[in-house]
């Protein structure tokens, strides 16, 4: 009876073992499923928490809308009226026939913005525009760009047919074309409800950004950068760095420009100079900007500038701007002028 005793007491001992053992291993994987609760999953829904730590202010990142792309009036009479270009995240100045430039503003949000005056397109400002998946928005277009809008290679809203709600303001009594203005907000509304284009997209942020000030300082070949001239030909600009406010401001043909609504001054957070080459159209009148290509440039920020290189492999593609070892630059948040020269024409680091 005693060794029978023995036994059993034995066995409740095992037993009571493997009871406390498995209620161990039960309260070890209970409290580790409650930590990974705590973790954020690859396919969590971005929270407003989150966004607001990204601290990108320029421009919300995480937004799916499309940006709208906006050919606007750069002729030297014309900038004096121009407006809403404060308001654009990325502003792009490429040269156009005649040396001659003219800017593709693009916006992206909620508020309602005016901007002009509006003009024509060029063929290679559909090359820009699909950067971003933007819905390319103008007020006219060179047959090249009638050819193509109208083979519906890209969302487009034009101005000169009557889309848009577009309309005329002539404070200064300049000639007609330059006249055109628009807003956001009924452009938006006319792609999305007459066009019936879709408003999202995955793919509209065509540069990276960085929440910090970039430091450019400790890069190869970096330079002061107090002073940016770029020459287009009847357009010389002048980018002037403010340390107090660690803004570009823009000079254009030896004057301030300023918002003809506002009188704000225009400025920049970031400057990306790409270097291009060109040809004549089979017309002999319009260029062709090899824009999928690759080249040379700079990237310009907070007072100093180094060498970067460009490249483009399709006119669908994004352009991609990396550092001399290959690494890709982050532009500071703010707003970036890119401008986009023909490689041999004038410019002034300094």
């Amino acid at each position: 009876m005693k060794k029978s005793a023995k036994k059993i007491n034995k066995i409740k001992i095992l037993v009571y073992s493997i009871i406390f053992a498995l209620l161990l291993i039960g309260g070890i994987f209970i409290l580790f499923g409650l930590h990974s609760k705590d973790k954020p999953k690859d396919n969590k829904p971005i929270s407003k928490k989150e966004k607001k730590i990204e601290g990108i202010d320029v421009v919300d990142v995480n937004s799916r809308l499309r940006p709208l792309a906006i050919a606007i009036n750069n002729t030297p009479v014309a900038i004096k009226v121009q407006q809403g270009l404060n308001k654009a995240y990325i502003v792009y100045e490429i040269p156009t026939e005649g040396y001659t430039s003219r800017l593709i503003a693009l916006y992206k949000g909620e508020e309602d913005v005016k901007f002009g005056t509006v003009r024509s397109a060029r063929h290679n400002m559909m090359d820009i525009a699909y950067e971003s998946d933007a819905i390319f928005t103008s007020y006219g277009w060179s047959h090249y760009a009638q050819d193509e809008l109208r083979s519906n290679i890209i969302d487009y809203v034009q101005g000169i047919v009557g889309e848009g709600g577009m309309y005329r303001e002539n404070p200064l009594d300049l000639d007609y074309e330059h006249t055109v203005n628009m807003n956001t907000s009924t452009v938006y509304d006319y792609a999305k409800n007459t066009k019936g284009y879709s408003m999202e997209s995955d793919h509209t942020i065509p540069l990276k950004y960085n929440a910090k000030d970039v430091d450019l300082s400790s890069k190869e070949d970096s330079m002061t950068a107090n002073r940016v001239f770029i020459d287009y030909g009847s357009v010389e600009n002048n980018f002037y760095y403010d340390s107090e406010t660690k803004m570009y401001k823009r000079n254009v043909n030896d004057v301030d420009t300023t918002d003809f609504s506002t009188g704000e001054l225009f400025t920049t957070k970031n400057i990306i100079v790409e270097k291009i080459s060109y040809y004549p159209m089979s017309d002999n009148k319009y260029w062709n900007l090899n824009l999928v290509s690759e080249g040379d440039g700079y990237f310009i920020t907070n007072g100093i500038a180094v060498p970067i290189r460009w490249s483009k492999s399709s006119r669908e593609a994004t352009t991609k701007y990396t550092y001399l070892d290959g690494k890709e630059i982050e532009v500071s948040d703010g707003r970036t002028w890119i401008e986009i020269m023909i490689h041999d024409r004038p410019l002034v680091i300094e």
